[in-house]
Order: structure tokens, then C-alpha cells, then sequence
């Protein structure tokens, strides 16, 4: 078998991108020991590259009533909802990580419901589902779901922005036809060497 495409778009090489997303990739390289796939292939575009990035950041990296396992369990069960290959893919590790659990990440990217998660977390993605799949019923009686599982209004906003942005991300993935790295298959499975 020859050596796998990661999009069906042209990946730039890194010493050809701007300095500043260069910089960001090495980054993330530096730290997880590989480049993940995302990034090469968004850096197709860089100035779309730049915006999914920041949205990404601003609602994944901040403080507030969700964890950061929390968030992605959203974007695992949306993902899995969604068809996406990649994001499952990888954020199913990430969520290995966060959580600490490779069982609730396998569970939740395969059946949430099913999953070994808090009756709170399963409100939450019973929310980013149907804001995922149906968003023209969202209504109030799903805010007084939330809210009796002790959710506020801005983490009700960091689930459906969450949920949005990774549909975005979704859609993207399954037209470009990005390769999860092989990476992710193992991470938060074994331990460090």
C-alpha cells in the first residue's frame, strides 16, 4: 500500500506557509509529537485557516461551566452523528486524554446514550444532538432541561457554538476527504513512552 493522501485538495509543504501559521504548526508538533492532519490540510487556505483556528481556540480553550472533556464529548457525538470520520477520529483521542478514559471516548463516539457518562452530560449531548441534527426544534423546553442539570445560559451558548462550529468542521472534513493520522488511533490508549 502506498503512502496514504491526507485530502484530495493540495497540502502546502510547511516551509511554504506564512510565518505565522508555520509557527502555530510547529507549535503543535512541539507538543503532541506529530502535525495533525487539520492543519496541513486548512492550510490550503490560510486565511480560512487563521479563522477556524481562533473560533476553535476561543470556544475550546476557555473557561466556564464546561469542562474541557466535556467539550469534547460534544464534538465526538456530534461528530459520530455527522459521519465524521476525522473528527471522531481525533477528537475521540483528545477526549481519551481529557477524560482520562478510553472507554467513555470509544462509548460515546459509538452510542452516547449508552456511555458511562453523568445523567448531566447526557443532557448536554442530547442538546448538541438536536442542534446538530434538528436546531429549527430547538426550543425553551430544552433550556429548562439544561438548566435542571445545572447548566447556565453561557454554557447552553458554549454547547450549540461548539456543536456549530464542529459541523463546519464536519463538513469540511468529509469534502476534502481528510486522513485521520495514524497517530490518533493510539493516543490516550497506551501509555507515554
Amino acid at each position: 500500500m502506498g503512502e496514504q493522501l491526507i485530502s484530495r485538495y493540495p497540502v502546502p509543504r510547511l516551509e511554504d506557509l506564512p510565518r505565522d501559521i508555520r509557527e502555530r504548526i510547529e507549535a503543535v508538533q512541539e507538543k503532541s509529537g506529530f502535525v495533525p492532519n487539520v492543519f496541513l490540510t486548512l492550510a490550503h487556505r490560510p486565511d480560512e485557516f487563521r479563522a477556524f483556528f481562533a473560533y476553535h481556540d476561543a470556544l475550546m480553550e476557555k473557561e466556564g461551566g464546561l469542562t474541557k472533556a466535556e467539550r469534547e464529548m460534544i464534538v465526538v457525538a456530534t461528530s459520530s452523528v455527522n459521519d465524521c470520520h476525522y473528527c471522531v477520529i481525533a477528537h475521540g483521542a483528545i477526549l481519551r486524554v481529557r477524560a482520562k478514559s478510553p472507554l467513555v471516548a470509544d462509548q460515546v463516539a459509538v452510542n452516547y446514550r449508552k456511555a458511562d457518562i453523568t445523567a448531566r452530560q447526557k443532557a448536554m449531548l442530547d442538546f448538541a444532538v438536536k442542534v446538530a441534527l434538528t436546531p429549527g426544534r430547538v426550543g425553551e423546553e430544552d433550556f429548562v432541561v439544561l438548566r435542571a442539570h445545572g447548566f447556565n445560559e453561557e454554557d447552553i451558548w458554549d454547547i450549540g457554538a461548539i456543536t456549530a462550529f464542529f459541523a463546519l468542521s464536519n463538513r469540511m472534513a468529509n469534502l476534502i476527504e481528510m486522513r485521520p493520522n495514524d497517530e490518533f488511533y493510539l493516543l490516550g490508549r497506551v501509555p507515554k513512552k
